[in-house]
């Protein structure tokens, strides 16, 4: 089919549910999906048949779980408006705050729903183990969370949860580190709690993730405060390498003895995160070892739209495709129409190797965000 496409592979997304169901089996922890990674309601019949619950940063995807995954929502948004509160309420079953003046300001409209939703706190256990600034909660300064010192002495009534957040695709050691932070600073109130949400960023479907150490560490958690319910919020390891992007070359650009294949798609629009995070995609056609080395270049007008190098065996032509290997998680829901650029469709591949457009884009959907 015609590039740019995206497409999604139906064995890889249910292989890594299974893991993240095994873990949740055997941690004790509830384990929900964060709808910030993955968006693509279109592949959420194959998430219903497991019966994954989710987390919601905004009204949008709060109605978009309803909806569409059936599932029960846990809400956590920085900032609640009178506005707002009632339709959050009206669709979760968990809503946390991110202060104390939040809390203290709508507690009493959670309360007035007679106990349909429980009601947390976000703290901030100041532990950094995150490398990319613009990914790390716990910067100095941060605006996620209420610190150890301007904890009180008692929370608010009404408060029956605590909620930290403080990985980006971390690892099992990473979490330890978190909670070792979290135990020792916030340690008098989580006894108190009904339950202790753990955030995302716990990438456990990566190859060489320590999944047994992350399970022995929840399974502890749990026995030292064995009244408390333990929620994990991953979003990344939800869909880890479960879709591709797939890409054609377009033109050559050689300049300066610096080769980039410019292609028909973007980095910028379609894979934004390659420059934010930044990281550089595998390529399965590329080779480490190859001779012939180049840059791809996305087709906007955004100087900075490129990645690279890569190498490869044999040098790049026009018409040749491209598989950017990865481009699931946090690609689809943040991508934009800078430059009005063609969006990539949608495809899903089945289990059985069938292929299936899930969406297709036109100039109508371009036009419809202008105006």
């Amino acid at each position: 089919m015609q590039t740019p496409y995206y497409i999604v592979y139906e064995d890889k997304l249910r292989r890594n549910i299974e893991l993240i169901q095994e873990v949740s089996r055997r941690s004790g922890a509830e384990i929900i999906m964060a709808f910030k990674a993955n968006a693509l309601w279109r592949s959420f019949p194959i998430l219903r048949e497991y019966g994954v619950n989710a987390t919601a940063s905004s009204l949008n995807e709060l109605q978009l779980g309803r909806e569409e995954l059936g599932a029960e929502i846990h809400s956590y948004c920085p900032a609640y408006t009178p506005q707002t509160i009632e339709k959050y309420l009206d669709g979760s079953t968990h809503i946390t705050f991110n202060s104390l003046s939040q809390a203290e300001r709508f507690l009493p409209t959670v309360k007035a729903r007679g106990g349909k939703v429980s009601a947390g706190l976000r703290v901030n256990p100041r532990c950094s183990v995150v490398e990319t600034d613009l990914y790390n909660p716990a910067l100095p300064g941060s605006r996620f969370g209420v610190s150890p010192e301007d904890m009180p002495d008692r929370l608010p009534d009404g408060i029956e949860g605590l909620h930290f957040h403080a990985l980006c695709e971390g690892s099992a050691d990473d979490l330890a580190k978190v909670l070792e932070a979290f135990e020792s600073q916030f340690g008098p109130h989580i006894d108190r709690m009904k339950w202790v949400n753990m955030g995302g960023g716990h990438l456990m479907t990566r190859e060489g993730y320590d999944t047994e150490r992350l399970i022995e560490i929840i399974t502890k958690f749990r026995e030292r405060h064995p009244s408390v319910k333990v929620i994990l919020e991953p979003g990344s390891a939800w869909t880890w390498r479960t879709g591709d992007l797939i890409t054609s070359v377009v033109d050559i650009v050689d300049n300066q003895g610096v080769k980039t294949a410019i292609i028909d798609a973007s980095f910028a629009c379609h894979m934004p995160d390659t420059l934010e995070m930044p990281y550089q995609p595998l390529i399965t056609e590329s080779s480490p070892e190859g001779p012939h080395e180049y840059r791809l270049g996305g087709n906007s007008c955004l100087s900075g739209d490129f990645c690279g190098p890569w190498r490869f065996n044999s040098p790049l032509e026009p018409g040749q495709q491209l598989t950017l290997e990865d481009m699931n998680h946090y690609t689809t829901v943040k991508t934009t129409m800078f430059n009005g650029i063609q969006h990539p469709s949608i495809v899903l591949q089945r289990a059985d190797g069938s292929r299936e457009i899930l969406r297709e884009y036109t100039y109508e959907d371009y036009k419809s965000r202008m105006s």
